[in-house]
């Protein structure tokens, strides 16, 4: 759906590409982290355009009572510092966010349209 809308914006196929690596890896750090929280969630991606860029929402919203916090976690935090730079490589602009009392995750990335 992205590339479609990126398609009809004029993002060129390079564009395409890494706006497509960059949500596919943003959706597997959002699976990773409805993992981690031991819950089910719903995976809702959001797309739009402004009049300069393409901008995706990936927002994971936990279904189910959070349990009770755990003292160990599943985060390698190199790991996850890594993912996050790998989206940066493929947009223009990359934000998380992580709730951590709701288990609320949510990234928005930005593709600038050129010209």
């Amino acid at each position: 759906m992205a590339t479609t809308l990126g398609g009809q914006l004029g993002l060129s196929l390079m564009d395409l590409d890494e706006l497509a690596i960059a949500l596919t890896q943003a959706c597997d750090s959002a699976i990773a982290a409805a993992d981690d929280l031991g819950t089910p969630a719903d995976l809702k991606l959001t797309y739009f355009a402004t009049n300069r860029a393409l901008v995706v929402d990936v927002d994971l919203m936990p279904t189910g009572a959070l349990p009770l916090p755990r003292h160990e976690t599943h985060i390698d935090p190199e790991l996850q510092r890594l993912a996050y730079e790998m989206i940066r490589c493929f947009v223009d602009d990359f934000r998380p966010s992580i709730e951590p009392l709701t288990g609320h995750v949510s990234f928005r990335m930005v593709k600038h349209l050129a010209g």
